[in-house]
C-alpha cells in the first residue's frame, strides 16, 4: 500500500480490533432513548377499539336517538387527538375532556368514551402537565353530573360522571407513581454518568502525575548525566563512562514505567504487570543515581511497620520529585532524607542546602504561598506531590528550612501494621 494512501476502514477488522464506528454514530444513554416507533399509536388504537362496539349499538339506535350517535363520534375522535398529547400534554387533556364528556353524560353501559380522556390525564401527569390534569378533572366533577341531568333529565344520571371522575383521580395517582418512577430513574443515570466523569477525572490526573513523576525525573538524570560526561569526557574517560552508563539505565527504567503506564491505558494487563510500581525498597537505588552526578545524599528510614503498596509508591513519588526538583533548580550540594513513623503517620522530610524558593513574587506572594499554588521551583511536580499526599489522607508542606534551603514534609496515615522492616540507613 502506498505511504500516502486513504486508511483501509476494513483493516483494523482483519486484524481483530473493533472497526471504527461511521462518522457522526455515538449510542444513546437508555435514559435518553425515544419510545419504539409506532408506541404513541398504542394508546389511539386501544381507544378506538374499545369504543367501535357503542359506535355500532349507537348507530343501530339512531333512528330514535340521533344525539348519542353524535357523541359517540366525538368520544371517538378523540382517541385521535391523543397523538398530541406528547408535546402539548396540557391542552390535549382538555380538548379530550370536552369530546368526551357529553358521551360520558348520555351513554349507558360500560364507560368506553372515557378511555381517551383516561390515557390523556395519565400522560399528562406523566409529562409534567399536572396542574392542567386536575383543573381538568375539577371542571369535569361539575360540568359532567349538570351536563348528564340536562341531556337525560334523570337526576340519577348524574352519578354516572361523578363516578368516572373518582376512577380518573385514581389514574391520577398511577400517573404520578409513573412519573416518580421515571424521575428516579434520570437520577440514577444522572449519578451513574457524574460518578463516571469523576472516575475518568480522577484516572486522567493519575496517569497525569506518573507520567510527569517518570519523565521529568528521567529526563532530569539524562541532562544531569549527559552534562558530567561532557564535562569529563576528555579529563575522565572512566568517569564519563560512568555517566553514560547511568543514562542508559535510567532511559531503561523510564522506557519500562511508561510502557507500564500505556500497557494499562491500552488494558493489556500483561504489559502493565512487566512494570512493577516502584516501592520504599528502589529509594536506595535512586539516591545511588543522583550521587552518581554529584550531590551528596544522605537517606535514612525508621520504621516500625510496612505501608501499604499505595503509600509506598506516593512517598516513593515525592522522594523522586523532590530529588528532581533539587537537581533541577536547587543548586544545591546536600540533601537529608528522613523517613519516620510517628504517631500514627509515615513522615517523609527532604532537607536541602540550596537557594530554596524565591522570597515574594511580583504580585507580593510569598514563597508559602508560591508552594501552595504549586508554582515556583516545583510547578506542576508540586501539585502532583500535594495530591499524592492529600489522596492518602494526609498533609503536604513546603517551607524554608532553617539555615537556608527548603523543606518538603509529606505526612501520610499509617493505614496497616505488617511485618516490621528492617531499619536501614544509608
Amino acid at each position: 500500500m502506498p505511504w500516502n494512501a486513504p486508511p483501509d476502514p476494513g483493516a483494523s477488522a482483519r486484524f481483530g480490533d473493533t472497526p471504527p464506528e461511521p462518522p457522526g454514530w455515538e449510542r444513546t444513554p437508555w435514559t435518553e432513548r425515544g419510545r419504539p416507533r409506532g408506541a404513541r399509536w398504542f394508546a389511539v388504537v386501544v381507544a378506538a377499539l374499545l369504543q367501535l362496539p357503542g359506535i355500532a349499538i349507537a348507530a343501530h339506535d339512531a333512528s330514535h336517538d340521533p344525539l348519542t350517535l353524535a357523541f359517540s363520534v366525538l368520544a371517538f375522535a378523540a382517541s385521535f387527538v391523543l397523538l398530541a398529547a406528547r408535546r402539548h400534554p396540557g391542552p390535549t387533556v382538555v380538548a379530550i375532556a370536552v369530546l368526551c364528556a357529553p358521551a360520558i353524560a348520555v351513554t349507558t353501559g360500560p364507560p368506553f368514551s372515557a378511555v381517551p380522556l383516561a390515557f390523556a390525564v395519565v400522560t399528562a401527569v406523566v409529562r409534567g402537565a399536572r396542574v392542567w390534569a386536575w383543573w381538568t378533572l375539577a371542571g369535569f366533577a361539575i360540568v359532567g353530573p349538570v351536563a348528564a341531568y340536562l341531556l337525560r333529565g334523570d337526576p340519577a344520571a348524574m352519578l354516572r360522571p361523578l363516578i368516572i371522575t373518582l376512577i380518573l383521580c385514581l389514574l391520577l395517582g398511577v400517573g404520578e407513581a409513573l412519573r416518580n418512577r421515571r424521575e428516579r430513574y434520570r437520577e440514577v443515570a444522572r449519578q451513574i454518568a457524574s460518578r463516571r466523569e469523576a472516575a475518568a477525572e480522577a484516572e486522567r490526573l493519575r496517569i497525569a502525575r506518573e507520567l510527569h513523576d517518570v519523565l521529568a525525573h528521567s529526563l532530569s538524570q539524562i541532562s544531569v548525566q549527559a552534562g558530567v560526561g561532557l564535562h569529563l569526557f576528555d579529563a575522565r574517560p572512566e568517569k564519563a563512562r560512568e555517566s553514560l552508563e547511568a543514562i542508559k539505565t535510567t532511559s531503561s527504567q523510564a522506557l519500562e514505567e511508561v510502557r507500564g503506564v500505556l500497557g494499562f491505558l491500552r488494558g493489556t494487563e500483561e504489559q502493565a504487570a512487566r512494570s512493577p510500581e516502584p516501592d520504599l525498597a528502589r529509594i536506595p537505588e535512586l539516591v545511588k543515581t543522583y550521587r552518581k552526578a554529584g550531590l551528596q545524599v544522605a537517606y535514612s528510614t525508621d520504621l516500625t511497620s510496612t505501608p501499604s503498596a499505595a503509600t509506598q509508591l506516593a512517598l516513593y513519588r515525592i522522594v523522586q520529585e523532590s530529588l528532581t526538583n533539587v537537581g533541577r533548580h536547587a543548586q544545591a550540594a546536600n540533601v537529608a532524607i528522613s523517613l519516620t513513623e510517628t504517631g500514627g503517620w509515615y513522615v517523609l522530610t527532604i532537607r536541602d542546602d540550596g537557594r530554596g524558593l524565591p522570597t515574594a513574587s511580583g504580585d507580593g506572594r510569598t514563597s508559602a504561598e508560591f508552594a501552595a499554588a504549586g508554582v515556583g521551583r516545583g510547578g506542576r511536580g508540586m501539585v502532583g506531590m500535594r495530591e499524592r499526599a492529600e489522596l492518602l489522607g494526609g498533609r503536604f508542606d513546603v517551607r524554608p528550612a532553617e539555615g537556608g534551603g527548603l523543606l518538603v514534609e509529606a505526612r501520610i496515615p499509617v493505614s496497616s501494621q505488617r511485618t516490621a522492616p528492617t531499619a536501614a540507613a544509608s
